[in-house]
């Protein structure tokens, strides 16, 4: 008798230990159903952000190339508000014409760029020439500048590439340019537009910092008039140092950074550095620069 009570308390506790076992292994699936089923939610609620900005960087190149001047839109920075389904977009567009050329810009030009930006005359200098050697074809060491005996020596492994800067991004390879000073300069840099000074019909306030006798405060103030014009055809503005700003006709190349908000705050945003003109795809334009990955 005492056996089978002792048998029938074995088999009870061995059905309570297979009762709470079933309980947690379906709680762990119930789990990670829920947490699958989230994972597909935000992978397809990035999605949809994500789309919407290429959509919204479509529509951008869609105005540029308009042939009606009062529709196109302007390249200068100025956002543009869109509705695309249910998300709310924001487009902004700069001619690259409005930065400033790192491939083409002197020393000077880019000396007073990083004075702006904080650095001391003597480091601007130094760090001006260093810019220009890694891009020159020669081994000549410039004053102040810096050219494989100067790389090795701060402890990099390569020296100056001694030529063109292919993406802006490079410029971090220049011995002395911090992460921090590239930060603040990048979106006033370009390798692909033409002069050695940005025009300020378009340029960021970055880009016009390299202009003699422009202060932070000028920047930020003429670009918030600029782009409280409306239309293509308002009255030139003049920077304090006196220079017209004329925009001169459309360009063929362009900066687009398009970001996109779903009704339950989710986001993406594209940027892309576009020139006009079909591909062997067939679309209207090629992309030179792509950004992505800001999804939230």
């Amino acid at each position: 008798m005492n056996l089978r009570r002792a048998q029938s308390g074995v088999a009870l506790v061995m059905v309570l230990w297979i009762l709470l076992l079933v309980t947690i292994s379906t709680g762990a699936y119930t789990l990670m159903a829920r947490m699958d089923q989230l994972e597909a939610h935000t992978v397809l609620w990035g999605t949809r952000a994500r789309l919407a900005a290429e959509a919204g960087l479509n529509m951008a190149v869609l105005s540029l190339r308009d042939p009606d001047e009062e529709q196109r839109w302007i390249a200068d920075g100025r956002p543009y508000a869109l509705v695309y389904d249910d998300a709310r977009i924001e487009v902004q567009v700069t001619d690259e014409r409005g930065k400033l050329n790192i491939n083409k810009a002197n020393e000077e030009t880019l000396a007073r760029l990083f004075v702006s930006n904080g650095l001391e005359e003597q480091d601007a200098a130094v760090l001006a020439a260093s810019v220009l050697d890694w891009t020159d074809e020669d081994n000549m060491v410039r004053p102040n500048g810096a050219e494989d005996e100067e790389y090795l020596s701060a402890g990099y492994q390569a020296g100056p590439a001694n030529r063109a800067f292919i993406m802006v991004e490079e410029m971090l390879q220049v011995l002395g340019l911090s992460w921090e000073l590239f930060e603040k300069m990048e979106p006033g840099l370009t390798v692909s537009s033409d002069g050695g000074l940005p025009d300020p019909a378009f340029a960021p306030v970055e880009a016009l910092l390299a202009l003699p006798d422009i202060t932070p405060e000028d920047a930020l103030n003429f670009v918030e008039e600029r782009h409280s014009q409306e239309g293509n055809t308002g009255p030139a503005l003049s920077l304090p140092n006196g220079q017209v700003a004329v925009a001169r006709g459309p360009g063929l190349t362009y900066s687009i950074v398009s970001r996109a908000t779903l009704p339950n705050g989710v986001w993406d945003q594209v940027g892309a550095t576009i020139s006009l003109g079909g591909n062997r795809n067939g679309l209207p334009f090629r992309i030179l620069r792509w950004q992505e990955g800001f999804h939230h």
